[in-house]
């Protein structure tokens, strides 16, 4: 079987479908709280449900039975201030985690993220030799404690210690679609906008304060869980070169282009509305994304990425717009 911890979360929850529709069975290791994330798991069959404080424990004594660990779980908000909550979950959970799939000689599977990339003035190669990750500047808390784990893997792979024998972290850009609505403001746009436009109500967009982009004009790479979720899928039972890939479509696009897509998926005229951005903001502020595939295209990975566009129209009519929305 496989552990997917973070498992009832946002892309967890989107591979535990998958891996459960292809009778694969999967273990799934995480907090459930006080909100409707239950629902994410809901219509699936799982082999286990584990608490994350006693994860290394049943890996233990379930070893002989899991084959891949795929380490989803983090404190995902971009907003979070509590640094040593954060790194307590994002950095040193994952050091125990490699470690334990170092001993066991267990492939791992962990999620980066595109927040590592900072401003991207030292743009969004997926390099990661230490010289290069060196380069890179956080603008968050989250984008930090990733990166502070990239560069201690990187250490790791490239001093000859113990690593799994085939790991692979994965730098997500900006991914939509079912199964995400626990988040609250970490929530897509599409997902946070959908009630609004379905109401025939305006989105409104930041304007922007940079010299060459318009109002709306800033882009972002979107990215649907379904190809992300292809991705791992393909991961799981690949043998291409360990390393750490980004995760996008590698074409950015503008708030613009998503609303209107957004407008045109549920049979409405698009409305746009201009806000200031607040200050605090401003500094932090990426106005444009774009993953480079070179390295994962010369890895292997060839399949072709769905359109912003087909992916809104099939996350609204499937989803956002019925009566189930839940994957």
């Amino acid at each position: 079987m496989i552990l997917v911890t973070g498992g009832a979360g946002f892309i967890g929850s989107n591979l535990v479908a998958a891996l459960s529709e292809r009778g694969t069975p999967a273990a799934v290791c995480d907090h459930l709280g006080a909100t409707d994330k239950w629902r994410n798991l809901a219509k699936h069959e799982i082999v286990d449900l584990i608490a994350p404080d006693q994860c290394l424990g049943w890996l233990d004594r379930n070893r002989h039975l899991v084959e891949m660990v795929v380490h989803l779980g983090a404190v995902s908000d971009t907003a979070a201030t509590d640094a040593d909550l954060v790194v307590a979950n994002n950095y040193s959970v994952s050091r125990s985690l490699w470690d334990w799939c170092s001993r066991a000689e267990r492939p791992l599977i962990y999620a980066s993220s595109a927040a590592t990339y900072g401003d991207g003035a030292a743009g969004f190669s997926d390099r990661w030799e230490p010289e290069a990750l060196a380069k890179l500047r956080p603008l968050n808390l989250f984008g930090w404690s990733k990166h502070l784990f990239d560069r201690w893997v990187a250490a790791q792979a490239g001093s000859g210690r113990p690593t799994p024998p085939r790991w692979y972290g994965l730098k997500f850009f900006n991914v939509y679609g079912p199964n995400e609505y626990h988040k609250g403001p970490m929530q897509s746009v599409i997902a946070r906008n959908y009630p609004r436009v379905a109401n025939g109500l305006a989105i409104e967009l930041f304007r922007s304060y940079r010299e060459g982009y318009a109002h709306g004009a800033q882009k972002r790479d979107f990215v649907t869980v379904r190809d992300c979720v292809e991705l791992l899928l393909w991961l799981c039972s690949a043998s291409t070169a360990s390393g750490i890939y980004n995760v996008g479509t590698g074409s950015p696009r503008s708030f613009i282009d998503l609303t209107n897509a957004l407008f045109a998926a549920a049979g409405h005229e698009p409305r746009i509305e201009f806000i200031e951005m607040p200050q605090t903001l401003r500094p932090l502020y990426q106005y444009e994304t774009a993953a480079d595939l070179t390295r994962l295209r010369a890895a292997g990975y060839d399949r072709p990425f769905i359109s912003l566009e087909a992916g809104i129209a099939d996350y609204v009519s499937r989803y956002l717009s019925a009566g189930d929305r839940y994957r």
